[in-house]
């Protein structure tokens, strides 16, 4: 391998990114994403419209509306319209959500009998509608355990939650969004820089200086890699930076694992937008077809949004095709669980991420053409 050929073609692309401004690309692109995302995103419901039709007006259905008056994820208002007309409320949008209260709620639970709710939830959006109606259930249930608890009966027969919540017991949304961000950033900002520099040569016409140089394919695409991959290996640190001081989410795994995870990984999003690149002939397709195959699997198919185990079919096997389903796996053990490599799936994972790595670059020399066509 001509390592003077390559730290030369390394200076001229370092020259490059300098002079065309692109370095402002690599490191303000990640902290924006990161930056507006994470406080943007938001996968709790607060404050959500809830009316109340009571019909029982009795003590403990009072106590019950008192817990969601003074909940910070209800707006509730009191009522005692027709069922009829709370439903056309909730078609109007006016209000998401409606609980009944019978007007027999009061005397069976004294009798220690199960007392049956209401519950119209607006589903318009599926992931809203459920964290309402587990807000609700949640809110029933700790009123009707309060209630037996006080008069002296035993909770025979009636429903008990008894809800933990691991890894993110405070149910913060940054635990939750922001190693999902990270994951997002490492895919798409090192793949959109990579897939500008070898297709603006071939718009350009210094193609033709490959062409003709003793130079190989691979050391070729190592050479236009390597600076790349240098310049975004310092995102690793500001991101973790950010994570960990901004939105202060917790790192309970390996420093260790986390880097290398991440060096490979970019490596892999590098290789993504090189391969675009190269079968490519206009920066502006290239450009396209990277956001294309790098932002929307990042947000669909990464876990951040929505759990994998919970996708089906299609949606379930899609999600194992792209890289960062696996890598976001690894980042969210690193910061909130921390089993690290004692766990097999983290050492399949890092597996797989490196036939990720080696089949995309091994497809780019392929790929690459040293002829004109």
């Amino acid at each position: 391998m001509k390592w003077r050929t390559i730290k030369a073609y390394m200076i001229k692309e370092f020259t490059e990114l300098f002079r065309t401004r692109l370095i402002l690309m690599v490191y303000i692109m990640p902290s924006m994403i990161v930056l507006l995302f994470g406080y943007g995103i938001r996968m709790d419901v607060s404050h959500a419209r809830i009316l109340i039709v009571d019909n029982d007006q009795s003590k403990y259905s009072k106590e019950l509306i008192s817990k969601f008056e003074h909940s910070k994820y209800f707006n509730a208002t009191v009522t005692q319209m027709r069922e009829k007309d709370a439903l056309r409320l909730i078609k109007q949008a006016k209000i998401d959500a409606i609980l009944i209260i019978p007007s027999s709620f009061e005397k069976r639970l004294l009798h220690g009998q199960k007392s049956e709710l209401g519950v119209f939830v607006d589903a318009a959006f599926p992931t809203r509608a459920t964290t309402i109606e587990s807000y609700i259930q949640g809110a029933v249930f700790s009123v009707a355990s309060e209630t037996l608890s006080n008069i002296g009966m035993k909770p025979t027969g009636m429903i008990v939650l008894n809800t933990r919540n691991l890894f993110n017991q405070a149910m913060r949304d940054e635990d939750a969004i922001i190693p999902g961000l990270i994951g997002l950033v490492l895919l798409v900002a090192p793949a959109i820089l990579a897939a500008l520099l070898i297709v603006k040569e071939k718009e350009k016409g210094t193609i033709f200086n490959f062409y003709t140089s003793p130079i190989s394919k691979g050391e070729f695409l190592l050479a236009k890699l390597l600076p790349a991959f240098l310049l975004h290996s310092i995102n690793i640190f500001i991101l973790l930076l950010w994570a960990l001081y901004l939105f202060e989410v917790p790192f309970r795994g390996s420093f260790m694992l986390y880097w290398l995870s991440s060096e490979l990984y970019i490596l892999i999003s590098l290789s993504i937008g090189m391969l675009i690149s190269v079968i490519t002939k206009r920066q502006i397709v290239a450009i396209v077809l990277t956001v294309i195959v790098t932002i929307l699997p990042g947000f669909l198919y990464s876990g951040m949004l929505m759990p994998i185990s919970s996708m089906e079919g299609e949606s379930y096997i899609e999600a194992h095709m792209f890289p960062v389903m696996y890598y976001n796996h690894i980042l969210y053990d690193t910061f909130l669980i921390g089993q690290g490599i004692d766990s097999f799936k983290i050492i399949l994972y890092l597996s797989i991420l490196v036939g990720f790595l080696l089949l995309f670059f091994i497809s780019g020399i392929l790929l690459l053409k040293k002829e004109m066509k």
